[in-house]
């Protein structure tokens, strides 16, 4: 595997690092930082609806199941191993640049859910369909860019969206309860395909009904490590700080500031999606009031999953005093340790039975990602291969190395980023133009982001 990580260091280093980060600078600054600034109008359109009834239309999820569905995907292993494994490859400056890529993915993902709503098409089966592909065909006019996501798209399916998560669930319950991985992975695939044979309904409903709890479950656990361990919570924010920035990590000190960069960056974007587009398909089978609506879910989406989820994860490993080093336990394992160090047994069966939650519901969103990309290509004749071949790379997943998994992620995730990247860049114009935010937003000076910020 040392072929694909020279390869996905080329892609990675600095081309598209600073690709993601500037297409995220360009979309901040042109709406004024609305992130930030215009906190209240997307907090009251996002979780201050979830107390209200949200409904699917006739031929579309409701915004809410939408972003479960996205969730389902983005809150897989990456916010629990792929933390883990930022911070032994990238040292705690990691985390920094995790923050920095989370912070301008909010309104990179604002871009990609509001296109993904504002090209969407009706699909066979009656519901939505949407994306990039969508948008880079039609609003870009480019079908051959299109295709390219696609092609890209499919393969990063089964590796980031699959083989990543089926191997962390099994070498997760192999630490914790002793259980083959082999078996791990025969059950983990017949499960994923008993939901997937009922396609987008059951995908969704599936992933309403877990993304909540294993949410709750994880932060209140992660919250209760955190208060039990309180005095050495500053340590570890300045810890995060300093070998990110001071000038000791700059010269090679720890882990170095391009190598922190490297996979901060990298791990935030495969926690959130921002930028690989990969979420907006979900979003794109919204039934939104406008495509605005949609967009900031797609904000409120890299705040929870990066911003908040990774962020427990990593003062928790940092707060438990674990060895970071090379030869130290990494991914699942270093989680469950640092957990453990403070709850016990239960806190490796709190990290266990989050994992899998987090992994399977995973599962479930990328395969949806898989079909529908291979549906925009060649129709739906091809849909049971695709299925079949997800399903067989669950169980192999299990079995194989997740070091070398990680390689081939990072190196599908950039070849799928790079038209993504492009069309988002080319679009802003459109982006910045939608005048509305929902709605249910009753407030008229926050109608346009170029009049109230």
């Amino acid at each position: 595997m040392d072929f694909l990580s020279r390869l996905a260091d080329a892609l990675w280093n600095p081309w598209l690092l600073g690709l993601f980060l500037v297409t995220g600078l360009i979309y901040s600054v042109g709406s004024g930082w609305f992130q930030i600034f215009g906190f209240r109008t997307w907090w009251r359109a996002t979780a201050g609806s979830l107390l209200r009834k949200s409904a699917p239309g006739r031929d579309g999820l409701s915004p809410l199941q939408a972003l479960a569905t996205a969730l389902a995907s983005t809150m897989g292993t990456g916010s629990i191993a792929g933390v883990a494994t930022a911070l032994t490859l990238g040292g705690p400056g990691a985390v920094f640049w995790m923050w920095v890529s989370a912070l301008l993915g909010m309104m990179t993902g604002y871009g990609e859910k509001l296109l993904a709503v504002k090209y969407q098409r009706p699909g066979p089966d009656g519901g939505l369909r949407g994306g990039p592909m969508y948008y880079i065909r039609d609003g870009l006019g480019s079908p051959l860019l299109a295709a390219c996501f696609c092609l890209a798209c499919i393969p990063a399916t089964l590796a980031g969206g699959n083989l990543v998560q089926s191997s962390s669930i099994a070498s997760s319950l192999e630490a914790a309860f002793g259980l083959s991985r082999l078996s791990v992975g025969l059950v983990t695939a017949l499960l994923a395909g008993l939901v997937m044979v009922g396609g987008l309904g059951r995908i969704a409903a599936v992933s309403s009904a877990l993304v909540p709890g294993m949410a709750l479950l994880y932060l209140g656990s992660g919250g209760l490590v955190l208060l039990l361990r309180w005095r050495a919570v500053p340590g570890a924010l300045g810890l995060i700080l300093s070998q990110a920035l001071s000038p000791a990590a700059a010269l090679g000190g720890g882990a170095g500031w391009m190598v922190a960069l490297r996979y901060g960056v990298a791990r935030g974007v495969f926690t959130n999606e921002a930028g690989l587009g990969t979420s907006a398909i979900a979003h794109g089978a919204a039934r939104a009031s406008c495509p605005a609506q949609q967009g900031l879910w797609g904000i409120f989406e890299v705040f929870l999953s990066t911003l908040v989820v990774c962020t427990v994860t990593a003062l928790v490993i940092l707060v438990s005093g674990l060895p970071l080093s090379p030869g130290a336990p990494t991914g699942a394992p270093l989680t469950a340790a640092a957990f453990a160090s403070s709850l016990g047994r239960a806190g490796e069966g709190v990290v266990a039975l989050s994992l899998l939650l987090f992994a399977f519901s995973s599962i479930l969103g990328w395969s949806y990602y898989g079909q529908q990309c291979l549906e925009f290509l060649s129709g739906r004749r091809l849909l049971p291969v695709y299925r079949a071949a997800f399903l067989l790379c669950t169980v192999a997943g299990a079995v194989w190395s997740p070091q070398a998994i990680w390689q081939l992620v990072d190196l599908c995730n950039a070849l799928m980023a790079l038209p993504n990247l492009a069309a988002l860049i080319f679009l802003i114009p459109q982006v910045l133009s939608e005048p509305r935010t929902p709605p249910e937003i009753n407030s008229p000076r926050k109608k346009n982001f170029k009049k109230s910020y």
